[in-house]
C-alpha cells in the first residue's frame, strides 16, 4: 500500500490575513511496514497523520492512498485506512467494547448472529473477551485503548494509523500494545513521544515547526531528534515600549 504526499500543506482556517502554516509542503512516499513520527508537541505530527485518511484535507498539494486521492475519494480511503486516536473515549461510542466492535462490523457482516460471532473472534484475538461486556467507563486507560484498537482492526484495514496510542498507557500496557502492533500484518504508521516505541519502526520521520526535518532509519532519526531537542532555545527578545515622541498616546 503506497501512501503518497505530493507537496501537501495545511494552513489554519481561522488564522486571518496571511494565514498560519500548520504543515509546510511535504512530499513523501510511505511504503514501509512500520513508520514512526516523532517531534515536539505542536510540531505538526498529528496533522501529518490526519492527512493520511482524510480526517484533514490539505490546503494545497495532495495525499493519496494506493492511488485514491483523500480529497476526492475519501470514503474509499477511509475503508482502507483505520485511525486510532490518542484518547480512546473519543472513539468508543457504545456502552461496551463488544457493542463497539459489533458497530464496526455492521456493514461487512449483516446478520446479527454472525456479527456477534465475528466480534467475539476479534475480542478473543486481542485477549479482550473477558472485558467485552463491561462498561467502557469501568475499563482502565490501557484496556480502553486496546478495545479502541480492536474496534478499528475489526474492519481489517490495509493501513493502521495511530496518533500517540501509548500516551495514556502504563508500562505493562505499553509493552502489550507494542507487541500487538509488531504482530499485525497491516502497515502501521504512528506518532509517539516514547523513543523506545519509535525504535520499533523501520523508518522514522522527525517533524519540527510544521515540516519533516529528518527522514531515515530509526536509530539515525532518533539521534537527530535528541540532538535537536538538546539545543538551547533561541531567547525571546523583550518588547520595546512605544516612545510617546512617536505620536502614540499613553
Amino acid at each position: 500500500m503506497a501512501i503518497r504526499f505530493s507537496a501537501a500543506s495545511v494552513e489554519a482556517p481561522d488564522a486571518g490575513p496571511g494565514g498560519r502554516t500548520i504543515l509546510r509542503p511535504v512530499s513523501l512516499e510511505l511504503a514501509e511496514r512500520r513508520i514512526a513520527v516523532i517531534g515536539a508537541n505542536g510540531s505538526g505530527k498529528s496533522t501529518l497523520l490526519r492527512l493520511i485518511n482524510g480526517l484533514l484535507l490539505p490546503s494545497s498539494g495532495s495525499v493519496s492512498v494506493d492511488g485514491a486521492d483523500t480529497a476526492r475519494q475519501g470514503a474509499l480511503v477511509r475503508s482502507r485506512v483505520g485511525f486510532v486516536f490518542t484518547d480512546p473515549l473519543s472513539q468508543l461510542v457504545m456502552p461496551t467494547g463488544r457493542d463497539d466492535v459489533e458497530l464496526s462490523l455492521r456493514r461487512s457482516v449483516r446478520n446479527a448472529r454472525e456479527r456477534r460471532s465475528a466480534a467475539e473472534q476479534v475480542l478473543r484475538r486481542f485477549g479482550l473477551l473477558p472485558l467485552a461486556d463491561r462498561s467502557i467507563y469501568d475499563l482502565s486507560g490501557g484496556e480502553r485503548q486496546l478495545m479502541a484498537l480492536a474496534a478499528v482492526l475489526a474492519t481489517d484495514p490495509a493501513v493502521l494509523v495511530a496518533d500517540e496510542p501509548s500516551t495514556l498507557l502504563d508500562l505493562r500496557n505499553t509493552a502489550r500494545l507494542r507487541s500487538i502492533l509488531a504482530a499485525l500484518p497491516q502497515q502501521v504508521i504512528y506518532t509517539t513521544h516514547d523513543l523506545e516505541f519509535a525504535a520499533d519502526a523501520e523508518r522514522v520521520l522527525v517533524v519540527d515547526d510544521g515540516g519533516v526535518v529528518f527522514d531515515g532509519p530509526a536509530e539515525e532519526a532518533i539521534a537527530a531528534y535528541r540532538l535537536a531537542a538538546a539545543r538551547e532555545p533561541e531567547p525571546i527578545e523583550p518588547a520595546v515600549p512605544a516612545d510617546p515622541a512617536d505620536g502614540v498616546l499613553p
